[in-house]
């Protein structure tokens, strides 16, 4: 009876600890997020939670293991096993805990500095993710070290892996050349304020919008919900156009291809009318002028201002379209125009060729065979 009660009691006692525990701390989470909602780090803590009970019941069970007399001959090989679970399950926790610090502090600097300035907010946000993601793999990696040294062979054979750590350094520097180089262009991006998360750029002529930054890879999400993914050090070796680098604030050019009679006054002053009538136009600056001409046709170019990258598009696009939509419906001779005349078939072309050619002897002939004009 002995036998059964003591595994029972331990194992069963070990879990239903851990769910109390787990509870108890989940509530008392769940109040303090009630009394502080100016605060999101209450919340965030509890998306620690599973961690939590997991380590609680690891280190519970790791340490009243002996107790309970459970397989005796198998107690070296599942109390290894519980404790890589204890350093996997405090490595989790201790990611949890760190990602809702940073976060918390995150959202109060945004939610005090994104009216002010939304471009630091944006390079703060880029270095607090790629910070978030640096202590997550150091975290990781001391986590499996750890877990490495808890078998004998490999406490043993420490000495002989120190002693060839600089050999071994050298080999894995030369293997992962391109990811070093990418991990280090990751952390000057971050630091040095040259790509920030939510920036519009255009890279190998293709206009987006950068979504996530890692410490190896960007991930640029264009107009038409396509993501490009590349290397972050394209952006520390290669000339990319940053929109929203400084003042996010843009000027757009809209171009016509009209005949030289366009009413370029008027012109003008619709270009004002539609522009008033558009939100997205900031009210800095419009201008409209002619740049250039042909033979047949006269190049007229619009100046238009807007906030940012989305609000030019907008403007862009509406004074195109009411311009020629304007144009057509009240100056439909300004548009261009291609002059053409009536096809000729040819046996008439050839007739009329015949008859140019063969008119002049005719009339010559014809002359010749007159006599000289009379007196009377």
């Amino acid at each position: 009876m002995d036998d059964v009660l003591r595994p029972l009691i331990v194992v069963g006692g070990s879990v239903v600890l851990t769910l109390l525990l787990g509870w108890a701390t989940d509530r008392l989470l769940r109040k303090a997020d009630q009394r502080h909602p100016e605060t999101p780090l209450w919340g965030l803590l509890r998306r620690g939670r599973v961690p939590y009970q997991l380590l609680l019941c690891a280190a519970l069970l790791r340490g009243s293991y002996v107790e309970a007399r459970v397989l005796p001959e198998h107690q070296v090989g599942i109390g290894r096993t519980l404790t890589l679970v204890l350093i996997g399950s405090a490595a989790w926790l201790v990611i949890r805990i760190a990602a809702a610090v940073v976060e918390t502090s995150y959202t109060r600097y945004a939610s005090a500095h994104a009216q002010r300035d939304p471009a630091r907010v944006r390079r703060v946000r880029t270095q607090v993710t790629l910070i978030r993601r640096v202590v997550s793999a150091i975290v990781g990696v001391v986590a499996v070290a750890a877990m490495l040294l808890t078998f004998p062979a490999m406490r043993a054979a420490g000495a002989s892996l120190l002693a060839s750590a600089g050999i071994l350094g050298i080999v894995a520097g030369v293997a992962a050349q391109s990811t070093l180089g990418n991990m280090f262009a990751g952390l000057q991006i971050a630091f040095g304020d040259m790509v920030r998360i939510g920036d519009t750029v255009v890279v190998d002529g293709e206009w987006g919008t950068v979504e996530e930054i890692t410490l190896t890879f960007l991930t640029v999400r264009t107009w038409d919900e396509r993501r490009i993914t590349m290397p972050v050090s394209y952006f520390t070796s290669k000339p990319f156009e940053n929109w929203s680098r400084g003042t996010p604030q843009m000027t757009g050019t809209v171009f016509w291809h009209l005949d030289h009679t366009a009413p370029l006054d008027a012109m003008r002053e619709r270009l004002r009318d539609i522009l008033r009538e558009c939100p997205a136009w900031d009210g800095r600056a419009y201008n409209l002028t002619v740049t250039d001409t042909t033979p047949s046709t006269m190049e007229v170019r619009a100046l238009v201002t807007a906030k940012d990258a989305d609000d030019i598009w907008t403007v862009r696009v509406t004074v195109r379209e009411q311009m020629i939509r304007w144009l057509a419906e009240e100056h439909p001779y300004a548009l261009p125009r291609i002059s053409t005349a009536e096809a000729v078939p040819r046996p008439a072309l050839d007739r009329r060729r015949s008859a140019s050619i063969s008119a002049p002897a005719g009339i010559s002939a014809a002359r010749n065979t007159q006599g000289p004009p009379s007196d009377g």
